[in-house]
């Protein structure tokens, strides 16, 4: 039956991977040949380098009306290429160094429960559906935008040859580069998710063995290992994150700067296009701190949760003053597993097995005090979590930044949306 389920497990899996080799394939970034990796970089130039330098100087319509003109139009290409090269070439590094299934620790499912498997297969298969969640509704705006553009302002809009034939293919181009440019990124994103979505499963698996009798050197193998892999994250997306965060704070500064201008007027029209492309920038880089806050905010509450249950066993010492054949008896009548310190109708904000206020059931052969207090001591200083060049990425510094990011993007829109005239 064992045999069967991880059978069936590792199809699912199969499956999964193949999606995901669907999606690189999308996006031109299947690099497996020697013609792939030219028909990759080929396709990269064009859209991310070429469309969009000739739309901005062959398009720019500087003598069109109020509604037609793009003065935005440089910050929006050169913030979306910018990202696309930064993902583009991470993730080319990544799939050249690691292969798929190493990049996203595939390889090292046979070390984690079925549990853990299982969940892991799931949040592959969602990650999919995310990508089309976040890409596909900015593109439908962006399509909808291109195409009265182009409905509205034919007769000003430079054009070769036949006007139809040349709007059709000049429209096609930028709605492709836009989507090229914006899918990798949000791409890019969601494969740093993924990676740290597994290591969070591992921890809340991870969290169980403080209720049942474990042995302190199986606590902290598996304890090391989380840490290495979390050390392996980090350093493989340092570079990625930090030059996320930087530029996507510089695009909207020069974005909020442009548009603060005396001599400017702001409207939906106009700067409709660079609200649009702050939006899918603040949202790939939220995926990201979203992703490296909640795995160092579980990864720390493991502290927390040793000391609660080291707390708990020192509590049941001093009551039964040595060892008590039914000591798991009577630390069930005066420490329930079920026991709260908080009130029943307070609300929980995803209170899982690293975050709740219940205490953990004691056992008769426990781990005795030396060792309980050595491993307290070890996990109080060994605080593991995800870190950029040497700074650990928690919750204080993602309110800070989130809210810059989020101020930024919230004055942009104001500017722009309720000018519709």
């Amino acid at each position: 039956m064992e045999n069967e389920a991880h059978s069936l497990l590792s199809r699912n899996r199969g499956l999964e991977l193949k999606s995901f080799r669907l999606c690189l394939n999308w996006v031109f970034l299947d690099q497996s040949s020697l013609w792939r990796v030219g028909l990759s970089w080929s396709v990269f130039f064009v859209l991310t380098i070429g469309v969009p330098i000739i739309s901005h100087f062959l398009l720019l319509c500087s003598d069109c009306d109020k509604q037609h003109q793009r003065p935005y139009d440089a910050v929006v290409q050169l913030s979306l290429s910018t990202f696309a090269a930064i993902s583009f070439i991470s993730l080319s590094s990544w799939s050249r160094k690691y292969g798929i299934r190493k990049f996203l620790f595939l390889d090292k499912l046979c070390d984690v429960s079925d549990k853990v498997r299982q969940r892991y297969a799931q949040e592959l298969q969602k990650s999919v559906k995310l990508l089309c969640l976040f890409v596909l509704p900015c593109f439908a705006a962006e399509s909808a935008y291109r195409i009265w553009w182009y409905a509205t302002g034919a007769s000003q809009i430079p054009y070769f040859g036949n006007i139809y034939i040349s709007d059709i293919i000049a429209c096609t181009l930028q709605l492709s580069s836009w989507l090229y440019r914006t899918a990798i990124f949000i791409l890019a994103c969601i494969f740093y998710q993924l990676t740290c979505h597994l290591q969070i499963l591992r921890l809340e698996d991870f969290a169980q063995v403080f209720q049942k009798e474990t042995e302190v050197g199986s606590i902290l193998a598996e304890h090391l290992t989380i840490r290495r892999n979390l050390r392996i994250i980090s350093h493989r997306f340092r570079l990625f994150i930090l030059s996320s965060l930087v530029f996507v704070t510089a695009s909207q500064f020069i974005a909020l700067l442009m548009t603060i201008r005396t001599s400017t007027t702001v409207n939906i029209y106009e700067a409709g296009e660079l609200a649009l492309c702050s939006i899918s920038l603040v949202t790939g880089l939220f995926i990201c701190l979203r992703s490296a806050t909640k795995i160092t905010h579980r990864a720390q509450a493991i502290t927390s949760l040793a000391a609660k249950w080291h707390a708990t066993v020192n509590t049941l010492d001093d009551a039964d003053h040595g060892e008590n054949p039914t000591a798991q008896i009577v630390s069930s009548q005066m420490f329930p597993a079920g026991m709260d310190w908080e009130s029943e109708t307070e609300e929980e904000d995803g209170e899982d097995d690293l975050d709740n206020k219940k205490l953990v059931p004691i056992f008769a052969h426990t781990i005795s005090f030396q060792k309980r207090e050595a491993l307290v001591t070890y996990l109080e200083h060994s605080r593991a979590g995800i870190t950029v060049y040497g700074f650990m990425v928690d919750r204080t510094g993602i309110r800070t930044i989130f809210g810059i990011e989020l101020a930024l993007l919230l004055w942009l829109l104001k500017k722009t949306i309720p000018n519709l005239a």
